[in-house]
């Protein structure tokens, strides 16, 4: 929850910086994704574990969707290659957490990991 929140807090910094071209098209639509999985990811840690893989299955959807955008952002110099990298290492990083996160709701929800 709190690299989300901090992924959020530099995201948000930079978001202001945004070419207006960009800044309302990609740069809203990050913002929401980013807003969306904060949400989810706290949805998520107070489930039961039996309901938590939806949430976190969702979360890592709109993380990979907001490598893309983020690719993008740098590929039209809309962001500088330090803002992309900072952005890129937290946003993976949290991919890599939710994905170990999935990893073992998978083996505690499936049958043979009972």
């Amino acid at each position: 929850m709190q690299k989300t929140k901090d992924l959020y807090l530099l995201w948000y910094g930079y978001y202001k910086s945004l070419p207006k071209e960009h800044r309302y098209t990609l740069g809203g639509k990050i913002d929401i994704l980013l807003t969306e999985i904060i949400e989810a990811v706290s949805s998520a840690s107070f489930l039961v574990r039996e309901e938590k893989q939806p949430y976190i299955k969702m979360a890592i959807r709109k993380t990979d969707a907001i490598k893309i955008f983020l690719l993008i952002l740098w590929e039209t110099k809309s962001f500088d290659n330090k803002k992309y990298l900072a952005l890129t290492g937290k946003i993976n990083e949290i991919g890599r957490m939710l994905g170990g996160w999935n990893g073992q709701l998978t083996k505690q929800n499936s049958p043979i990991g009972k």
